[in-house]
């Protein structure tokens, strides 16, 4: 059985979208452009920080987020428009089970519903089986939060059943849905993944012509 590593500091290139750590001072202007504003509180609903109220308290909650290791951050970097508009990271890495989840994530009004926020997905994913050889990928949500959970499952995760009272988040109860996918897995995902990003799959205004799903 492979040994599977620790994730690193590195970038993973797209065609819409590049990957890379989390960088206050390169990062932080773009995504607080596109986060302030009380119109934006809904993103930070099932986050464990936010809404934030001036760049101040923003500035400071993205500078102690790169500087962790477990999770670890990276930015979702628009590549036609030079900035950042979303953040992930990989997170409870434990190599010697060969699991590792993937969560934090905040997509930006900018980001959310396009070719890039899924290629961002499939990109980490990929990461984490090709090159980091781990045999289980986790993604965990409120069970409460109904986007999040259609989200894993278009991605490919199986959803693995729901933990009861599993945190207090904000002062509120949490139950934890689990969702997975394997090494076993992930040559079928990532087929899917590749036929749905492909040029071809898109009209001239960008629209995709066969869903994920299909």
């Amino acid at each position: 059985m492979t040994t599977a590593t620790v994730p690193q500091r590195i970038m993973m290139e797209g065609r819409f979208v590049r990957v890379e750590p989390l960088e206050p001072a390169k990062h932080t202007p773009s995504l607080w452009d596109a986060v302030k504003g009380p119109e934006n509180d809904g993103l930070w609903t099932y986050l464990f920080d936010g809404p934030f109220r001036d760049a101040a308290s923003f500035e400071q909650a993205i500078a102690r987020k790169s500087a962790t290791a477990d999770p670890l951050f990276f930015a979702i970097v628009d590549r036609a428009a030079g900035r950042a508009t979303g953040y992930a990271s990989f997170m409870r890495i434990e190599p010697a089970h060969g699991v590792v989840e993937v969560g934090g994530i905040l997509f930006t009004p900018l980001l959310q519903r396009t070719a890039g926020a899924t290629e961002a997905m499939c990109l980490m994913a990929r990461h984490v089986f090709e090159d980091l050889h781990y045999r289980r990928y986790e993604w965990k949500c409120d069970a409460l939060n109904e986007p999040s959970r259609r989200a894993a499952l278009r991605l490919g995760f199986k959803y693995e059943g729901t933990f009861r009272q599993h945190m207090i988040v904000k002062g509120k109860n949490r139950d934890t849905a689990w969702y997975s996918m394997l090494d076993t897995e992930w040559p079928a995902r990532k087929a899917a993944f590749e036929r749905w990003l492909a040029p071809a799959n898109f009209d001239e205004e960008g629209r995709q012509i066969r869903s994920l799903g299909d």
